[in-house]
């Protein structure tokens, strides 16, 4: 039995432990211990992650599993561009992946992108991560390449786009 819920600044130490276990198993075989390190250290500490749900910069969804949160995601309108809503972050443990978390974690942010009466979902994904399958079947279409300098380390993605209905 799961549910879906908004995070609260409670959350964040939870974030940011599924983040470290997510992401080591996620990356490590296309990105360098040190960058992980680096990108974890960057986009999860507890002040960036607390300043984020604290200013409403991202909202966070999570699913709770029995009482344990499994899988979180996280979106806002884009800074340059408030017609179209970024998917920040979307990650599912590993033991929870095949659940289709995922695609209700997506289906629940474009609800709530279209009831602020937007039709635009963007998402950056490395072009090296096998979730871009994902991402594809969910309706997303890669729009372009993006090169993005995080310290000194490069994040190699695709832009993803799905128009919402």
């Amino acid at each position: 039995m799961y549910s879906i819920r908004t995070a609260t600044v409670a959350d964040v130490e939870t974030i940011r432990q599924l983040a470290q276990e997510i992401w080591y198993a996620t990356y490590l075989s296309i990105l360098s211990k040190e960058q992980l390190d680096y990108m974890l250290a960057e986009i999860y500490s507890t002040q960036k992650l607390t300043q984020q749900i604290t200013d409403n910069e991202q909202t966070f969804m999570l699913i709770v599993e029995d009482k344990q949160i499994v899988a979180f995601a996280a979106y806002s309108p884009r800074e340059e561009d408030s017609e179209i809503y970024k998917l920040h972050k979307l990650y599912c443990l590993p033991a929870t992946q095949g659940k289709g978390y995922g695609k209700l974690l997506i289906n629940e942010v474009s609800t709530k992108v279209l009831e602020a009466g937007k039709h635009l979902l963007e998402l950056n994904v490395n072009r090296h991560n096998k979730a871009k399958s994902f991402y594809e079947k969910m309706g997303f279409k890669v729009m372009y390449e993006d090169d993005i300098a995080i310290g000194p380390y490069w994040m190699n993605d695709y832009i993803m786009r799905k128009e919402l209905k």
